[in-house]
């Protein structure tokens, strides 16, 4: 099987979906890639450009059937905090140091590191071990822009403001 069609998650029915793939954060950004689906079958991703792949996500096949993107569970943290206040503490000393974190509303959700568990709690946070899919914020250079980029005469990007 061969897919080289992304559909986002809510834009198509899942239950149109013929097959699942099941699939870590780590692999979930990509333009080719070969996948074995749940069904066991060999399915080559084979996208015109790299994509970050969601849960829920279609996979438009060749022939026109769709295999659903599955996030696969990986261990780890679930960090809640007291009030609000806290928890953007937390989330601001998450970011200074890089990590992926997925934005919950109330709880935050990181890959488990137990250094950065020992620091969440000593900065008032409260975190359990889990295992789920994970999803964290794409980043503001991740993706698309929904705006357009001025370029120079050489067709580079020329810096500009937000």
């Amino acid at each position: 099987m061969r897919s080289a069609q992304l559909l986002p998650s809510g834009t198509w029915d899942p239950a149109r979906g013929r097959d699942q793939v099941w699939i870590d954060f780590d692999r979930r950004h990509r333009r080719r890639i070969m996948l074995r689906t749940v069904a066991g079958h060999d399915l080559l991703l084979d996208l015109p450009q790299a994509a970050r792949l969601r849960h829920g996500d279609g996979l438009m096949l060749d022939d026109g059937g769709i295999v659903l993107v599955q996030a696969q569970p990986e261990p780890l943290l679930d960090i809640h905090a007291h009030d609000a206040a806290a928890l953007v503490r937390i989330a601001w000393h998450l970011g200074n140091r890089h990590l992926p974190v997925q934005l919950l509303g109330a709880h935050l959700r990181i890959r488990r590191d137990h250094v950065i568990a020992d620091m969440v709690r000593a900065l008032g946070g409260y975190v359990a071990d889990i295992e789920a899919p994970f999803d964290p914020e794409g980043g503001a250079y991740v993706g698309s822009h929904a705006h357009a980029h001025d370029d120079d005469e050489d067709g580079h990007a020329r810096p500009h403001e937000h």
